[in-house]
């Protein structure tokens, strides 16, 4: 029989490791998965031995893996809180009756009136007749029929404004605010009790105070933005038509008159003004550069004649 070299029992082991090492790379993660699927059916005991899937213990701790799963899921995202609001100018018949139908239309809505004023205007003809302002809050869902059912009394919109004021990071940032205040809040009250010097106490209750007052400033802000999101302010400037109309005599108009009169004086005044401008930069430079050595050739052409 043959003896095997050493260098060929060194080339057999190294190809027996190396097959190992290919099946045991191609077997890992199945193998990986069986003693997990095997594992994650037990749980440990206080003492790191794995018990029965069948116990108490398993169902306590199956109960706080799905609590921790479902604490783990993303939050749902802010809703954006816009501030929208509208600012009218119209031109009515009559101011007061306009205004009395935006109030109605007001609180059929579930809105309120916030500010309400009329005063006396006399027109160019000596008529004395009413103009108006108001501004109330309407839901912001019905805003755009608000506006609709206002515009709806007017003779002629003047200018129609609708805004919207994203408040969004403002109110996170507050309602953050507000919840590491009432945290403090809490650490205070429980200082403050187990205190016993009165120094301390004294000293916990002044910033108990200051943190209290900080809390009520930010739950007002979050009110404010609330309301403001939920109702939208819809301002209105009442114009009377007589105020509005320009005055006409036989067909005539002298306001049209005096206006394109004044309009032409201002257009002489601003060329007038132009010119002198206008000369004042060139002339100016002109005359030194070359009207004094004009004038100093001049004077001595008219020495030496002399002399």
């Amino acid at each position: 029989m043959k003896r095997i070299s050493f260098s060929t029992w060194v080339l057999l082991v190294v190809v027996v490791c190396l097959a190992v090492v290919i099946v045991l790379a191609m077997l890992g993660p199945s193998v990986g998965n069986i003693y997990s699927n095997i594992t994650s059916s037990l749980v440990t005991d206080s003492s790191g031995r794995y018990t029965s899937p069948d116990t108490e213990t398993y169902r306590t701790a199956s109960a706080i893996q799905v609590l921790n799963t479902s604490s783990s899921q993303p939050e749902p995202a802010q809703p954006r809180i816009i501030l929208r609001n509208a600012t009218l100018r119209l031109v009515v018949a009559d101011a007061q009756t306009t205004l009395d139908h935006i109030i109605t239309v007001t609180n059929e809505m579930g809105g309120w009136v916030v500010t309400s004023s009329t005063n006396l205007t006399q027109t160019v003809a000596g008529q004395d007749v009413t103009r108006g302002s108001v501004t109330v809050r309407v839901p912001v869902e019905q805003l755009e029929t608000a506006l609709a059912q206002i515009k709806a009394e007017a003779l002629t919109v003047e200018s129609e404004t609708i805004t919207g004021q994203d408040v969004t990071q403002d109110y996170v940032d507050v309602s953050s605010r507000l919840t590491n205040l009432e945290a403090a809040e809490s650490q205070l009250r429980e200082l403050m009790e187990a205190a016993t010097e009165s120094s301390g106490v004294l000293e916990i209750f002044n910033q108990l105070t200051v943190t209290r007052g900080e809390i009520e400033r930010l739950r007002g802000q979050i009110q404010y933005y609330d309301e403001s999101a939920a109702f939208s302010s819809i301002t209105v400037e009442l114009i009377p038509q007589a105020v509005d109309a320009p005055v006409q005599i036989a067909g005539w108009n002298p306001g049209g008159t005096a206006g394109r009169a004044l309009a032409a004086l201002l257009d002489l005044l601003r060329f007038l003004a132009d010119t002198a401008i206008t000369v004042a930069i060139i002339g100016v430079p002109l005359v030194l550069i070359f009207g004094l050595p004009s004038w100093f050739i001049y004077r001595r052409v008219k020495r030496r004649k002399a002399g």
